[in-house]
């Protein structure tokens, strides 16, 4: 449930951003992208799967591609039904999508949950350990003499 949270609140932060970022979208509030990312989430899992079995044929055609399309489209709908989020087209939407798809895939895969908290995942020198790290203990960074943190 706590990661599920802070998913919501990474998304609302992101789409608060959004229009900072891309040109023709305006949204009102915070709490105006908080029910964005909830109907975005919603929508994510109801609609989206139908939308990804209905476009398959055009989805196989241009390799994956058209995938960018449909999540415009749902975040395109997901704006429109909620008030205070204003769209000027598709191609500000498109974008918007691809920023708050990227934003929330790096989320996912640095933050993992085990036995009941959330930590971040990080890797220690392109993923090769020099030492044994209790996981328990506190991450614990020092300068080596390049100056590189390890």
């Amino acid at each position: 449930m706590q990661k599920l949270m802070m998913k919501w609140l990474v998304v609302a932060l992101t789409v608060l951003a959004v229009p900072h970022l891309v040109d023709g979208i305006a949204v009102d509030s915070f709490g105006t992208a908080l029910a964005l990312s909830l109907v975005l989430g919603l929508l994510n899992i109801v609609l989206k799967p139908v939308l990804i079995f209905l476009t398959l044929p055009f989805t196989l055609v241009t390799f994956g591609f058209f995938l960018l399309v449909v999540n415009a489209l749902v975040f395109w709908i997901s704006a429109s039904t909620v008030s205070g989020v204003h769209i000027q087209g598709f191609a500000p939407a498109f974008f918007a999508s691809l920023i708050v798809s990227i934003v929330t895939s790096v989320f996912s895969f640095t933050v993992k949950r085990e036995a009941g908290r959330v930590s971040w995942k990080f890797e220690r020198n392109g993923g090769r350990r020099t030492r044994d790290v209790n996981p328990n203990s506190p991450l614990e960074l020092e300068k080596d003499p390049t100056g590189r943190w390890s």
